[in-house]
């Protein structure tokens, strides 16, 4: 039986820690130079939200501040991380190619699902080749609601799927599995959750876990 494997991106695939640091510390550097920030940057609180889409970010991270000032610094800080990952600072998870290559053997299709903005999970596709063996990368800009969810019910529409899994790292990547009638994967790494990956069906601590279970999901 055909089985479909539709993965998160950052803090699934890609490391996004290896660039948040840098590319958000340039973004508030850069309201700072405008005098529309005074404190410290807010990354614990970054950290605490990753998941979220963008707009939902910088609601958290910039409360005061009007919605052109926060598409504005959106746009800005999009554009650092986009430089990050075309400059090598960023990385994936150990295993990641290694295992798409093997589930890829295994006749399984491979779709990334984000709430990543288009521009940048091109890059990340682009610099690392994930095209090799992503069928197709979805970012959460192509859905209106800006949930995961649907994001997802309409990668199962576009391809017919009817079986598979939801790998991800966060809450949003468990219910968006629940919702669509999938198995959900959480990946218990960086940005991970102890009281949302309890909610998952399975929980991984290496990618390379997926080359075990992948077999179990076809049966």
């Amino acid at each position: 039986m055909s089985q479909s494997l539709i993965f998160d991106m950052d803090g699934t695939l890609f490391q996004t820690n290896k660039i948040l640091e840098v590319s958000l510390e340039d973004t508030f550097n850069h309201l700072r130079s405008l005098e529309k920030w005074d404190a410290v940057t807010p990354i614990n609180k970054y950290r605490e939200i990753m998941g979220v889409p963008l707009p939902k970010v910088w609601e958290t991270l910039l409360p005061n501040h009007s919605a052109e000032e926060r598409e504005q610094t959106d746009a800005y800080f999009l554009e650092k991380l986009i430089e990050n990952i075309r400059s090598g600072k960023g990385s994936l998870y150990p295993n990641v190619k290694e295992v798409f290559s093997c589930l890829k053997k295994s006749n399984c299709s491979i779709y990334i699902a984000s709430n990543g903005l288009r521009g940048y999970l091109k890059a990340i596709v682009n610099y690392y080749h994930l095209d090799k063996w992503v069928t197709e990368t979805f970012s959460i800009q192509q859905i209106k609601s800006l949930n995961k969810s649907d994001l997802v019910q309409s990668i199962i529409e576009k391809y017919d799927i009817t079986n598979g899994a939801v790998i991800g790292d966060r809450i949003s990547d468990i219910n968006a599995a629940k919702d669509n009638g999938l198995v959900s994967i959480g990946c218990n790494f960086d940005f991970a959750q102890e009281d949302e990956l309890s909610q998952a069906d399975i929980v991984i601590n290496d990618l390379k876990e997926l080359q075990t279970i992948f077999p179990i999901l076809q049966k």
